[in-house]
């Protein structure tokens, strides 16, 4: 049931990967990218999680918390460049 579970959740990650490239590619505007991108990131954090999980090593969740901490500040810092303008 398990196996089960952790397939489903690799199947919905790649559709998630696949969905937010898309948006990335036919993305009007730039906070449509950048909207795609923070998706992308999110969607790759739970793929760290589910391959610590998977792999049982879960010093990877340690990688995924950084990885998302850096991921929020680069948010913060292009919405401010977007706000200000060029």
């Amino acid at each position: 049931m398990a196996d089960m579970l952790l397939q489903i959740a690799g199947v919905l990650i790649f559709f998630a990967i696949v969905f937010g490239v898309a948006r990335l590619v036919i993305g009007r505007t730039a906070i449509d990218r950048v909207v795609a991108i923070d998706m992308l990131t999110v969607v790759s954090i739970a793929l760290i999680a589910l391959y610590a999980h998977l792999s049982g090593r879960f010093v990877y969740i340690d990688v995924a918390l950084v990885y998302g901490l850096l991921s929020f500040l680069a948010v913060l810092a292009i919405a401010r460049f977007l706000e200000k303008g060029p």
